[in-house]
């Protein structure tokens, strides 16, 4: 089944849009076009906090593009599913996609079920161009000619990550803790062997799940016993890394405490997170003006909503790119696909909120910028890259 499917409307009908269009109220009742509209897939996990926006930066870019006419006249439309953060949702939803008229998908949120999906995306039997603006698995350069990752890969942040230890913070050792599945041994290796590349060295390298994150507490026993490490590197996501730092913590475990994109929202845990590392593609309180006006536009349209993170404004800078390139071959999923491809070489690259947008022949944005950030009084901010 089809997911929910919302089309903004032109210029004249746009005060309707703004009483009913973000209610999902179903889109025949928004339809004040004639000709069909140009409809694009979102994959996303929806009732993630940071998988959501996802949706958010689509629908603002859409608005944007429909109030200024659509492309040709047609309107934009969005197709949503739902992909539930794993590959075996994912498969189902991308298989719904693929099946359907849209033109491209913009998804998932997540690498396991951008991975999980890819394969569906890439069928030659019926191929659809697969953009993710936030999966970070080196893997999913793998995939295919049908997938594409608008957003740093892990082996960008773990680098970045790994230089700033060293240099910066001018640290030798460090302790890493990590998630044991395809994102923490990943991003694990790549953090490892640029730290030892540059000098540093490894006092303990340990896996934990998720699920059972409090036994990770032998071993901040270990690392506080051995007293070598400078710093904590936690591969996590948000909520194990708060549980960790309680740990870490209340052992009296006073290290600096980093880790990548995955510890998003951690700034927001209060005192406990207080001056915590993370890398970033993005931050929505950089002070550039291109940003200061998306992020003005995002929290009218959605005020209800925490600041637009990286998944949000990767997706707003994919669908007007899409809308670019549409208005240059057209619809036809292979030209499009093929015209997506030659974005930064023999296409100029697309200079979008987020950056520099210029993939290589793997489908990576390797001129994507990584930034550091530091939690500081609940948002993070920006201590090396831009700010």
């Amino acid at each position: 089944m089809i997911g929910t499917r919302l089309m903004p409307v032109p210029r004249w009908c746009a005060r309707f849009v703004s009483m009913v269009m973000w209610t999902g109220l179903a889109a025949g009742i928004l339809s004040c076009g004639g000709q069909a509209p140009i409809r694009i897939g979102l994959m996303s996990t929806f009732n993630d906090p940071l998988g959501k926006p996802l949706r958010f930066g689509a629908q603002l870019a859409v608005a944007e593009i429909n109030e200024a006419g659509g492309i040709d006249g047609r309107l934009l439309e969005l197709v949503e599913q739902d992909d539930g953060g794993n590959a075996d949702t994912a498969v189902t939803a991308a298989t719904a996609l693929a099946s359907s008229d849209v033109v491209a998908v913009i998804g998932g949120a997540f690498s396991g079920p951008t991975l999980g999906a890819a394969p569906v995306f890439n069928d030659e039997r019926h191929p659809v161009l697969q953009i993710t603006p936030s999966g970070t698995n080196p893997a999913i350069s793998e995939e295919g000619e049908w997938t594409f990752r608008a957003c740093p890969s892990d082996l960008m942040h773990a680098a970045a990550l790994a230089r700033f230890v060293r240099q910066e913070l001018r640290l030798e050792r460090a302790a890493v803790l990590y998630l044991n599945n395809n994102y923490g041994r990943g991003f694990r290796t790549a953090f490892e062997e640029e730290f030892r590349k540059l000098g540093g060295s490894i006092s303990s390298s340990d896996p934990y799940l998720a699920e059972r994150v409090r036994e990770v507490g032998p071993y901040l026993e270990r690392i506080q016993r051995d007293g070598r490490a400078q710093a904590i590197i936690a591969v996590s996501y948000e909520p194990d890394a708060t549980e960790i730092l309680k740990m870490a913590r209340g052992r009296g475990l006073q290290l600096p405490f980093l880790g990548g994109d995955g510890l998003e929202g951690v700034e927001r845990q209060g005192a406990i997170a207080e001056g915590t590392y993370q890398s970033t593609a993005y931050l929505a309180n950089l002070q550039n003006a291109r940003n200061l006006e998306f992020v003005g536009k995002y929290r009218r349209m959605f005020p209800d909503q925490p600041p637009p993170n990286n998944t949000a404004v990767v997706t707003y800078d994919a669908v007007h790119l899409l809308a670019t390139l549409i208005r240059d071959v057209g619809t036809d999923r292979v030209k499009l696909r093929d015209a997506l491809a030659q974005v930064g070489t023999v296409r100029p690259a697309y200079d979008g909120v987020s950056g520099r947008i210029a993939f290589n022949e793997a489908g990576d944005v390797p001129d994507k910028q990584v930034l550091i950030a530091q939690a500081r009084a609940g948002t993070a901010t920006a201590v090396e890259g831009e700010r």
